[in-house]
């Protein structure tokens, strides 16, 4: 596990561009590589998830999808071997059988597939066992604290 300080949005953004720098890098596996993003409401997890797409080559502007649950973008084939980027956000979801509905399980079946996941505790039940997993927490008005932790085939 490592630990990163992040002492406002443009440091924040900049390490999830990293991360998705990184994970370009990396070979596709039998599923998607999902990342889970857990935090309290503006623990930076938006802002994380601004710059991973950016790090994924993706140029459209990535706001949380709160209301619409899920949010697809293309990856450019000339960037990897990855073909989509999915972004969830599951502060509105009660039950994980909710997000089956929007396609859950075909989405992180697909190798190619790049899946972020905010308020990824609500679904925990349902989210493959190898993923990223990044928690944010507040030390003070603009600094978080940010552990990510890869599991192993990941």
């Amino acid at each position: 596990m490592k630990n990163f300080i992040t002492k406002n949005k443009k440091e924040t953004e900049k390490l999830g561009k990293k991360i998705g720098e990184e994970i370009l890098r990396k070979k596709p596996k039998n599923k998607a590589f999902v990342i889970t993003l857990e935090g309290d409401l503006g623990g930076g997890k938006t802002t994380f998830v601004k710059g991973l797409a950016k790090g994924l080559g993706i140029k459209e502007k990535v706001l949380s999808p709160t209301f619409i649950l899920v949010k697809k973008f293309e990856i450019s084939k000339r960037a990897s071997n990855f073909s989509h980027f999915f972004h969830i956000d599951c502060y509105r979801i009660e039950k994980p059988k909710e997000i089956l509905g929007l396609g859950f399980k075909e989405i992180t079946k697909k190798p190619t597939n790049i899946v972020a996941i905010e308020w990824a505790n609500k679904i925990e039940r349902i989210i493959p066992k190898k993923s990223l997993q990044i928690k944010f927490e507040f030390l003070g008005k603009n600094k978080r604290k940010i552990l990510i932790k890869w599991q192993k085939d990941c």
